[in-house]
């Protein structure tokens, strides 16, 4: 199970990225992270795994508080975090085979690694998931002669090779074709039933997020501002998530409900298009 409680990040310049955001994840649930460009939705996954590090609050996965750690211990606890990138973040040179056994860095020692010398059961492994995200027989393959959706399954096998406790992915859709989109998100959410993992995505394509995920997080401003199954997600909370015009009218009925003394009934009816994405 993962817990953030309160996790804030705040960079130098003084922007706030993510304000407060306490939230659960566990089971096999895939949990999608919608809300517009400069929301923070990447700065919270990344900040899990604290490859940005938070500037306040915890993030505990099953139980172990992560943000306490040392960078030896945290280095040991990542190996309980696969992490699917937005831009693959593969060895352009070296071999589909090799870069899927990269998961596995963590188990090996440092020698074993400078000699991509792993266990037959690494090995092993590694070619069932191979299987698994459709790139049979593609191990020799160099990751410069892939597809962009072959390259996300190759990232995707890397970070499943690790055999992870929950799996992040950082907008693993963003660059690919809406085929390619499907068959990434299909694929996930396999690997969450058939490992019984639960994986946060961070995604921009609500479509997507409406047709795969269990639940929503909307993030505005760094606020949670919407935390349900994703069947709750109706033109009010998008307003909410991409505009932020809840937030804001409840600000205007609070001023003027100071101002009168008294409660304002009218209701508040704003005229916006549906929206699917950013």
């Amino acid at each position: 199970m993962l817990e953030t409680i309160d996790l804030r990040k705040v960079y130098s310049t003084g922007d706030e990225a993510v304000s407060g955001v306490s939230t659960t994840v566990e089971g096999n649930e895939i949990v999608a992270m919608i809300g517009p460009s400069g929301a923070g939705k990447s700065t919270f996954i990344r900040c899990i795994n604290r490859l940005t590090e938070p500037t306040e609050g915890e993030v505990r996965l099953d139980g172990e508080d992560l943000t306490a750690l040392a960078d030896d211990e945290m280095k040991a606890a990542r190996r309980n975090i696969g992490m699917v990138f937005q831009e693959y973040n593969l060895v352009e040179r070296l071999t589909v085979m090799e870069n899927v056994l990269s998961g596995r860095l963590g188990y090996v020692s440092n020698w074993a690694a400078l000699r991509r010398n792993f266990p037959p059961e690494d090995v092993e492994r590694a070619y069932d998931i191979l299987e698994t995200v459709g790139l049979a027989d593609m191990e020799n393959k160099r990751a410069d002669e892939l597809s962009g959706g072959q390259r996300q399954r190759v990232g995707i096998a890397r970070a499943v090779v690790q055999e992870p406790t929950i799996l992040l992915a950082d907008e693993p859709t963003s660059s690919l074709d809406p085929d390619s989109s499907h068959a990434v998100m299909e694929l996930l959410t396999a690997i969450a039933e058939e490992r019984n993992i639960p994986i946060i995505i961070n995604i921009h394509e609500v479509p997507l997020a409406v047709e795969y995920a269990d639940r929503i997080l909307g993030l505005h401003d760094g606020e949670l501002v919407f935390d349900g199954p994703t069947d709750d997600l109706d033109k009010n909370a998008k307003d909410v998530i991409y505009r932020g015009e809840a937030i804001a009218a409840s600000t205007a009925d609070r001023d003027t409900t100071s101002q009168s003394g008294g409660t304002d009934d009218t209701e508040r009816v704003v005229d916006t298009p549906s929206l699917t994405g950013d």
